[in-house]
């Protein structure tokens, strides 16, 4: 199994957690709902990283912890905003701007050289594709973001909650957005002398011990936790811990980095649909056009290095 079908695994689980994040966020009484989802993500992530050093031997020391930290923390902190933003704004809107993150990473990775063995033809068909994926990936968040206000409304007229614009909700993916990119390409470059694994579960402790802080103040707050309303939030964390995972191997190949992020930020469009199936966000022709270009892109993208 190469990059791509990394790349693949983590784009399908990550829109998984999407769709069940939103669904355990998106309370309007609830105002510890991103707290209550760290917590469940840190928990499950370190229950995997207790598998992955137990019984598969991965190493992990302070060290590696400590090398690794500063990926860690603009992951947890850009997810924190992510978290939030889900209670203010629609998953098909908040998605890919979040996710606009990929493009970001590709073109940091054209600057920094990372492509400059591609000549001729395998360059333009390859920048290309990074082009398409990107370029949906973005339009998608511009075509919601300026939807006309009496379409938005006619949209929303058969979903679970109505939204209107504001500029924090706007403002919350984009930080993501920002962290996001920041953290990507920093990840790219401390794995060049980490092991992915090791790395993987060095991230997986340091939300563990997210989850464990956030965990200790709700229970100083006696904040309730129930069954039904926190079931969504350790369904969504058992699909990030998967796709972040498959994300740290997509990511070792350093030789398709700039390839890889746009095709796992692509999960934006997955999340998409899945808002339109199971949350009855409606889309336009425009979203549709967008979600072509993405699909043409990784599509190009995989049978070009297969």
């Amino acid at each position: 199994m190469n990059w791509f079908w990394f790349a693949i695994i983590a784009l399908l689980c990550w829109s998984g957690s999407d769709i069940f994040s939103k669904i355990g966020c998106c309370g309007e009484k609830d105002r510890t709902a991103h707290l209550k989802m760290i917590t469940a993500v840190g928990l499950v992530m370190g229950l995997h990283a207790a598998y992955m050093v137990f019984f598969n031997d991965v190493v992990i020391s302070w060290e590696v912890i400590w090398r690794y930290l500063p990926v860690s923390l603009l992951y947890i902190l850009s997810m924190a905003l992510g978290y939030v933003g889900l209670r203010y704004i629609e998953l098909s809107i908040s998605s890919p701007i979040c996710n606009s993150s990929g493009a970001l990473v590709a073109v940091a990775c054209l600057i920094s050289g990372d492509l400059a063995d591609l000549v001729g033809v395998d360059r333009v068909v390859v920048l290309g594709a990074v082009a398409l994926v990107c370029l949906g990936v973005i339009g998608l968040g511009v075509v919601e973001a300026r939807e006309d206000e009496t379409l938005r409304a006619k949209r929303q007229e058969h979903a679970n909650r109505k939204y209107a614009k504001s500029w924090l909700a706007l403002c919350l993916p984009i930080a993501y957005c920002l962290l996001d990119a920041a953290g990507t390409f920093a990840d790219s470059l401390v794995l060049e002398t980490l092991n992915e694994d090791s790395a993987n579960v060095a991230y997986e402790l340091t939300f563990l011990a997210a989850g464990v802080g956030c965990l200790i103040y709700l229970l100083a707050r006696r904040e309730k936790f129930f069954v039904r309303q926190e079931a969504p939030k350790y369904v969504a964390a058992c699909f990030e811990t998967v796709g972040q995972l498959f994300y740290i191997y997509a990511l070792a190949d350093e030789e398709h980095v700039a390839l890889s992020a746009p095709i796992i930020s692509a999960y934006c469009v997955v999340s998409v649909l899945w808002s339109r199936l199971f949350l009855r966000e409606k889309l336009s022709w425009k979203h549709y056009a967008m979600i072509l270009l993405v699909v043409a892109g990784i599509v190009i993208l995989g049978v070009y290095d297969i």
